[in-house]
C-alpha cells in the first residue's frame, strides 16, 4: 500500500503534464499578434523614411561649384606664385584649391 503512496503523486504531475500541453494560444491569435507586429514596424519604417527624406538636402541645395562625379587626377603646385591644389573631375571639369605654407613641410589647400 506505502507503493501506491509514492506513485500517486507522479502520476497526478504527469496527467497534469500533458493536460497542459494543448492549452498553448491558439494559432489564429499569434497569427493576429504577428500582423500587428508587422503592421507596426512598416509604420515606422515609412516614418523613418520620411525623416530621412526631409532631412537630406535636395539636388538643387547641393552647392554649384562641386562637380558631381568622382575625381580622375590631382596635381599639386606648391612654390610658385599660385601655389594650389587642382582637381580633375571624371567629366571634364576642374577645381582649385588654394594652398598656403603653415609650417615646415606643411601645408594647407582649402
Amino acid at each position: 500500500m506505502k507503493r501506491c503512496h509514492f506513485v500517486l503523486p507522479f502520476m497526478a504531475l504527469a496527467v497534469l503534464s500533458i493536460s497542459s500541453c494543448g492549452s498553448g494560444p491558439s494559432s489564429s491569435s499569434s497569427d493576429q499578434t504577428n500582423q500587428a507586429s508587422l503592421e507596426r514596424l512598416e509604420l515606422r519604417v515609412n516614418q523613418l523614411e520620411q525623416k530621412l527624406s526631409s532631412t537630406t538636402p535636395a539636388n538643387e541645395e547641393l552647392d554649384k561649384n562641386v562637380p558631381a562625379g568622382p575625381l580622375q587626377s590631382l596635381t599639386l603646385r606648391l612654390g610658385t606664385n599660385d601655389d594650389r591644389l587642382r582637381l580633375y573631375w571624371a567629366d571634364g571639369q576642374s577645381s582649385d584649391l588654394i594652398c598656403s605654407k603653415e609650417g615646415k613641410g606643411v601645408w594647407a589647400c582649402g
